[in-house]
């Protein structure tokens, strides 16, 4: 560990500082229960120990002490790019995901009522975006950011800096690959999948992406491919498939599998773009409009 640290040294200006800087990750990675606290981070009982000077050194250096977690962060990944078990190459993908811990009051920042994917449920608690690299060997964390729900901000979500989860993910993709973590792809669970400004985000970084769909939620895909995941195309009966440019045979269903009256629709890349996958798909069905109640019922 003293070999590890002393390598953080020069960002931190007193002894103090650099005694707490070992002290937080020796905590974190000694075997104890409730890991989260600053009294088992310092040894210390759960209640009684709240005030001795280890716990209240430890809790001074992480709130108030004059350090930035950046540079900190920045170092940490500059050693991981120079050692050979873990430098990154393409071949890796940069894996987004949020996570969130249930938090009592208001008066914490970027704290608010918000789905908790760690409790499974909506709760009052703070949201934490990030990224990790991997290539299924080895990985790590990258890069962090908190999500500040709309609460917070004077115009709410139409605050010029609001930011959703999707799009402070898909900043710190490409981040991550600026600072030098190439990657194959981004890949992203399905609540990304109904953000369009993630996908025009990564398209912008020249990032490639593969997101998780909802179970019904269409995308472009060869006929002979699922549209979705919840069904899979079938042949339009009575209809002979149509054979597009590329000699390819294409038969034209609709993501739900019932035949659809009239020819496909044309996209307007057709005949402009190639490069396009071939292939059409409808949204699902949509529900009838609520009929109007009389007045008084």
């Amino acid at each position: 560990m003293e070999e590890y640290a002393v390598r953080f040294d020069h960002l931190f200006f007193s002894l103090a500082q650099r005694r707490g800087f070992r002290e937080y990750p020796t905590g974190l990675l000694a075997p104890r229960e409730r890991n989260k606290t600053i009294t088992c981070l310092a040894g210390a009982e759960p209640v009684a120990g709240a005030g001795m000077p280890g716990v209240q050194r430890l809790q001074f250096f992480l709130s108030e002490s004059p350090w930035e977690a950046e540079l900190v962060n920045d170092r940490r990944l500059e050693l991981l790019r120079k050692e050979w078990a873990t430098a990154p190459h393409d071949g890796g993908v940069i894996v987004i995901d949020d996570s969130g811990d249930r938090k009592d009051g208001t008066a914490t920042a970027h704290v608010g009522r918000q789905w908790l994917s760690r409790l499974g449920k909506t709760d009052n608690g703070i949201v934490t975006v990030t990224t990790v690299w991997t290539d299924g060997r080895v990985y790590y964390p990258l890069h962090a950011t908190p999500y500040t729900p709309a609460r917070h901000f004077a115009r709410g979500r139409a605050d010029p800096a609001f930011r959703t989860k999707p799009q402070l993910a898909a900043a710190l993709a490409a981040r991550g690959t600026e600072a030098g973590f190439g990657c194959r792809a981004v890949v992203a669970d399905c609540a990304c999948s109904v953000s369009g400004d993630w996908y025009l985000a990564l398209r912008e970084a020249d990032l490639a992406y593969v997101v998780a769909l909802k179970p019904h939620r269409g995308t472009w895909a060869p006929a002979d491919q699922p549209h979705t995941p919840s069904t899979r195309p079938t042949p339009w009966p009575g209809r002979t498939p149509s054979v597009p440019a590329s000699g390819h045979p294409l038969s034209v269903t609709s993501v739900t599998g019932t035949p659809r009256p009239g020819g496909p629709p044309t996209p307007a890349w057709a005949a402009t773009d190639p490069t396009r996958p071939a292939g059409w798909s409808w949204p699902p069905p949509t529900r009838p409009g609520c009929r109007r109640r009389p007045p008084g019922t």
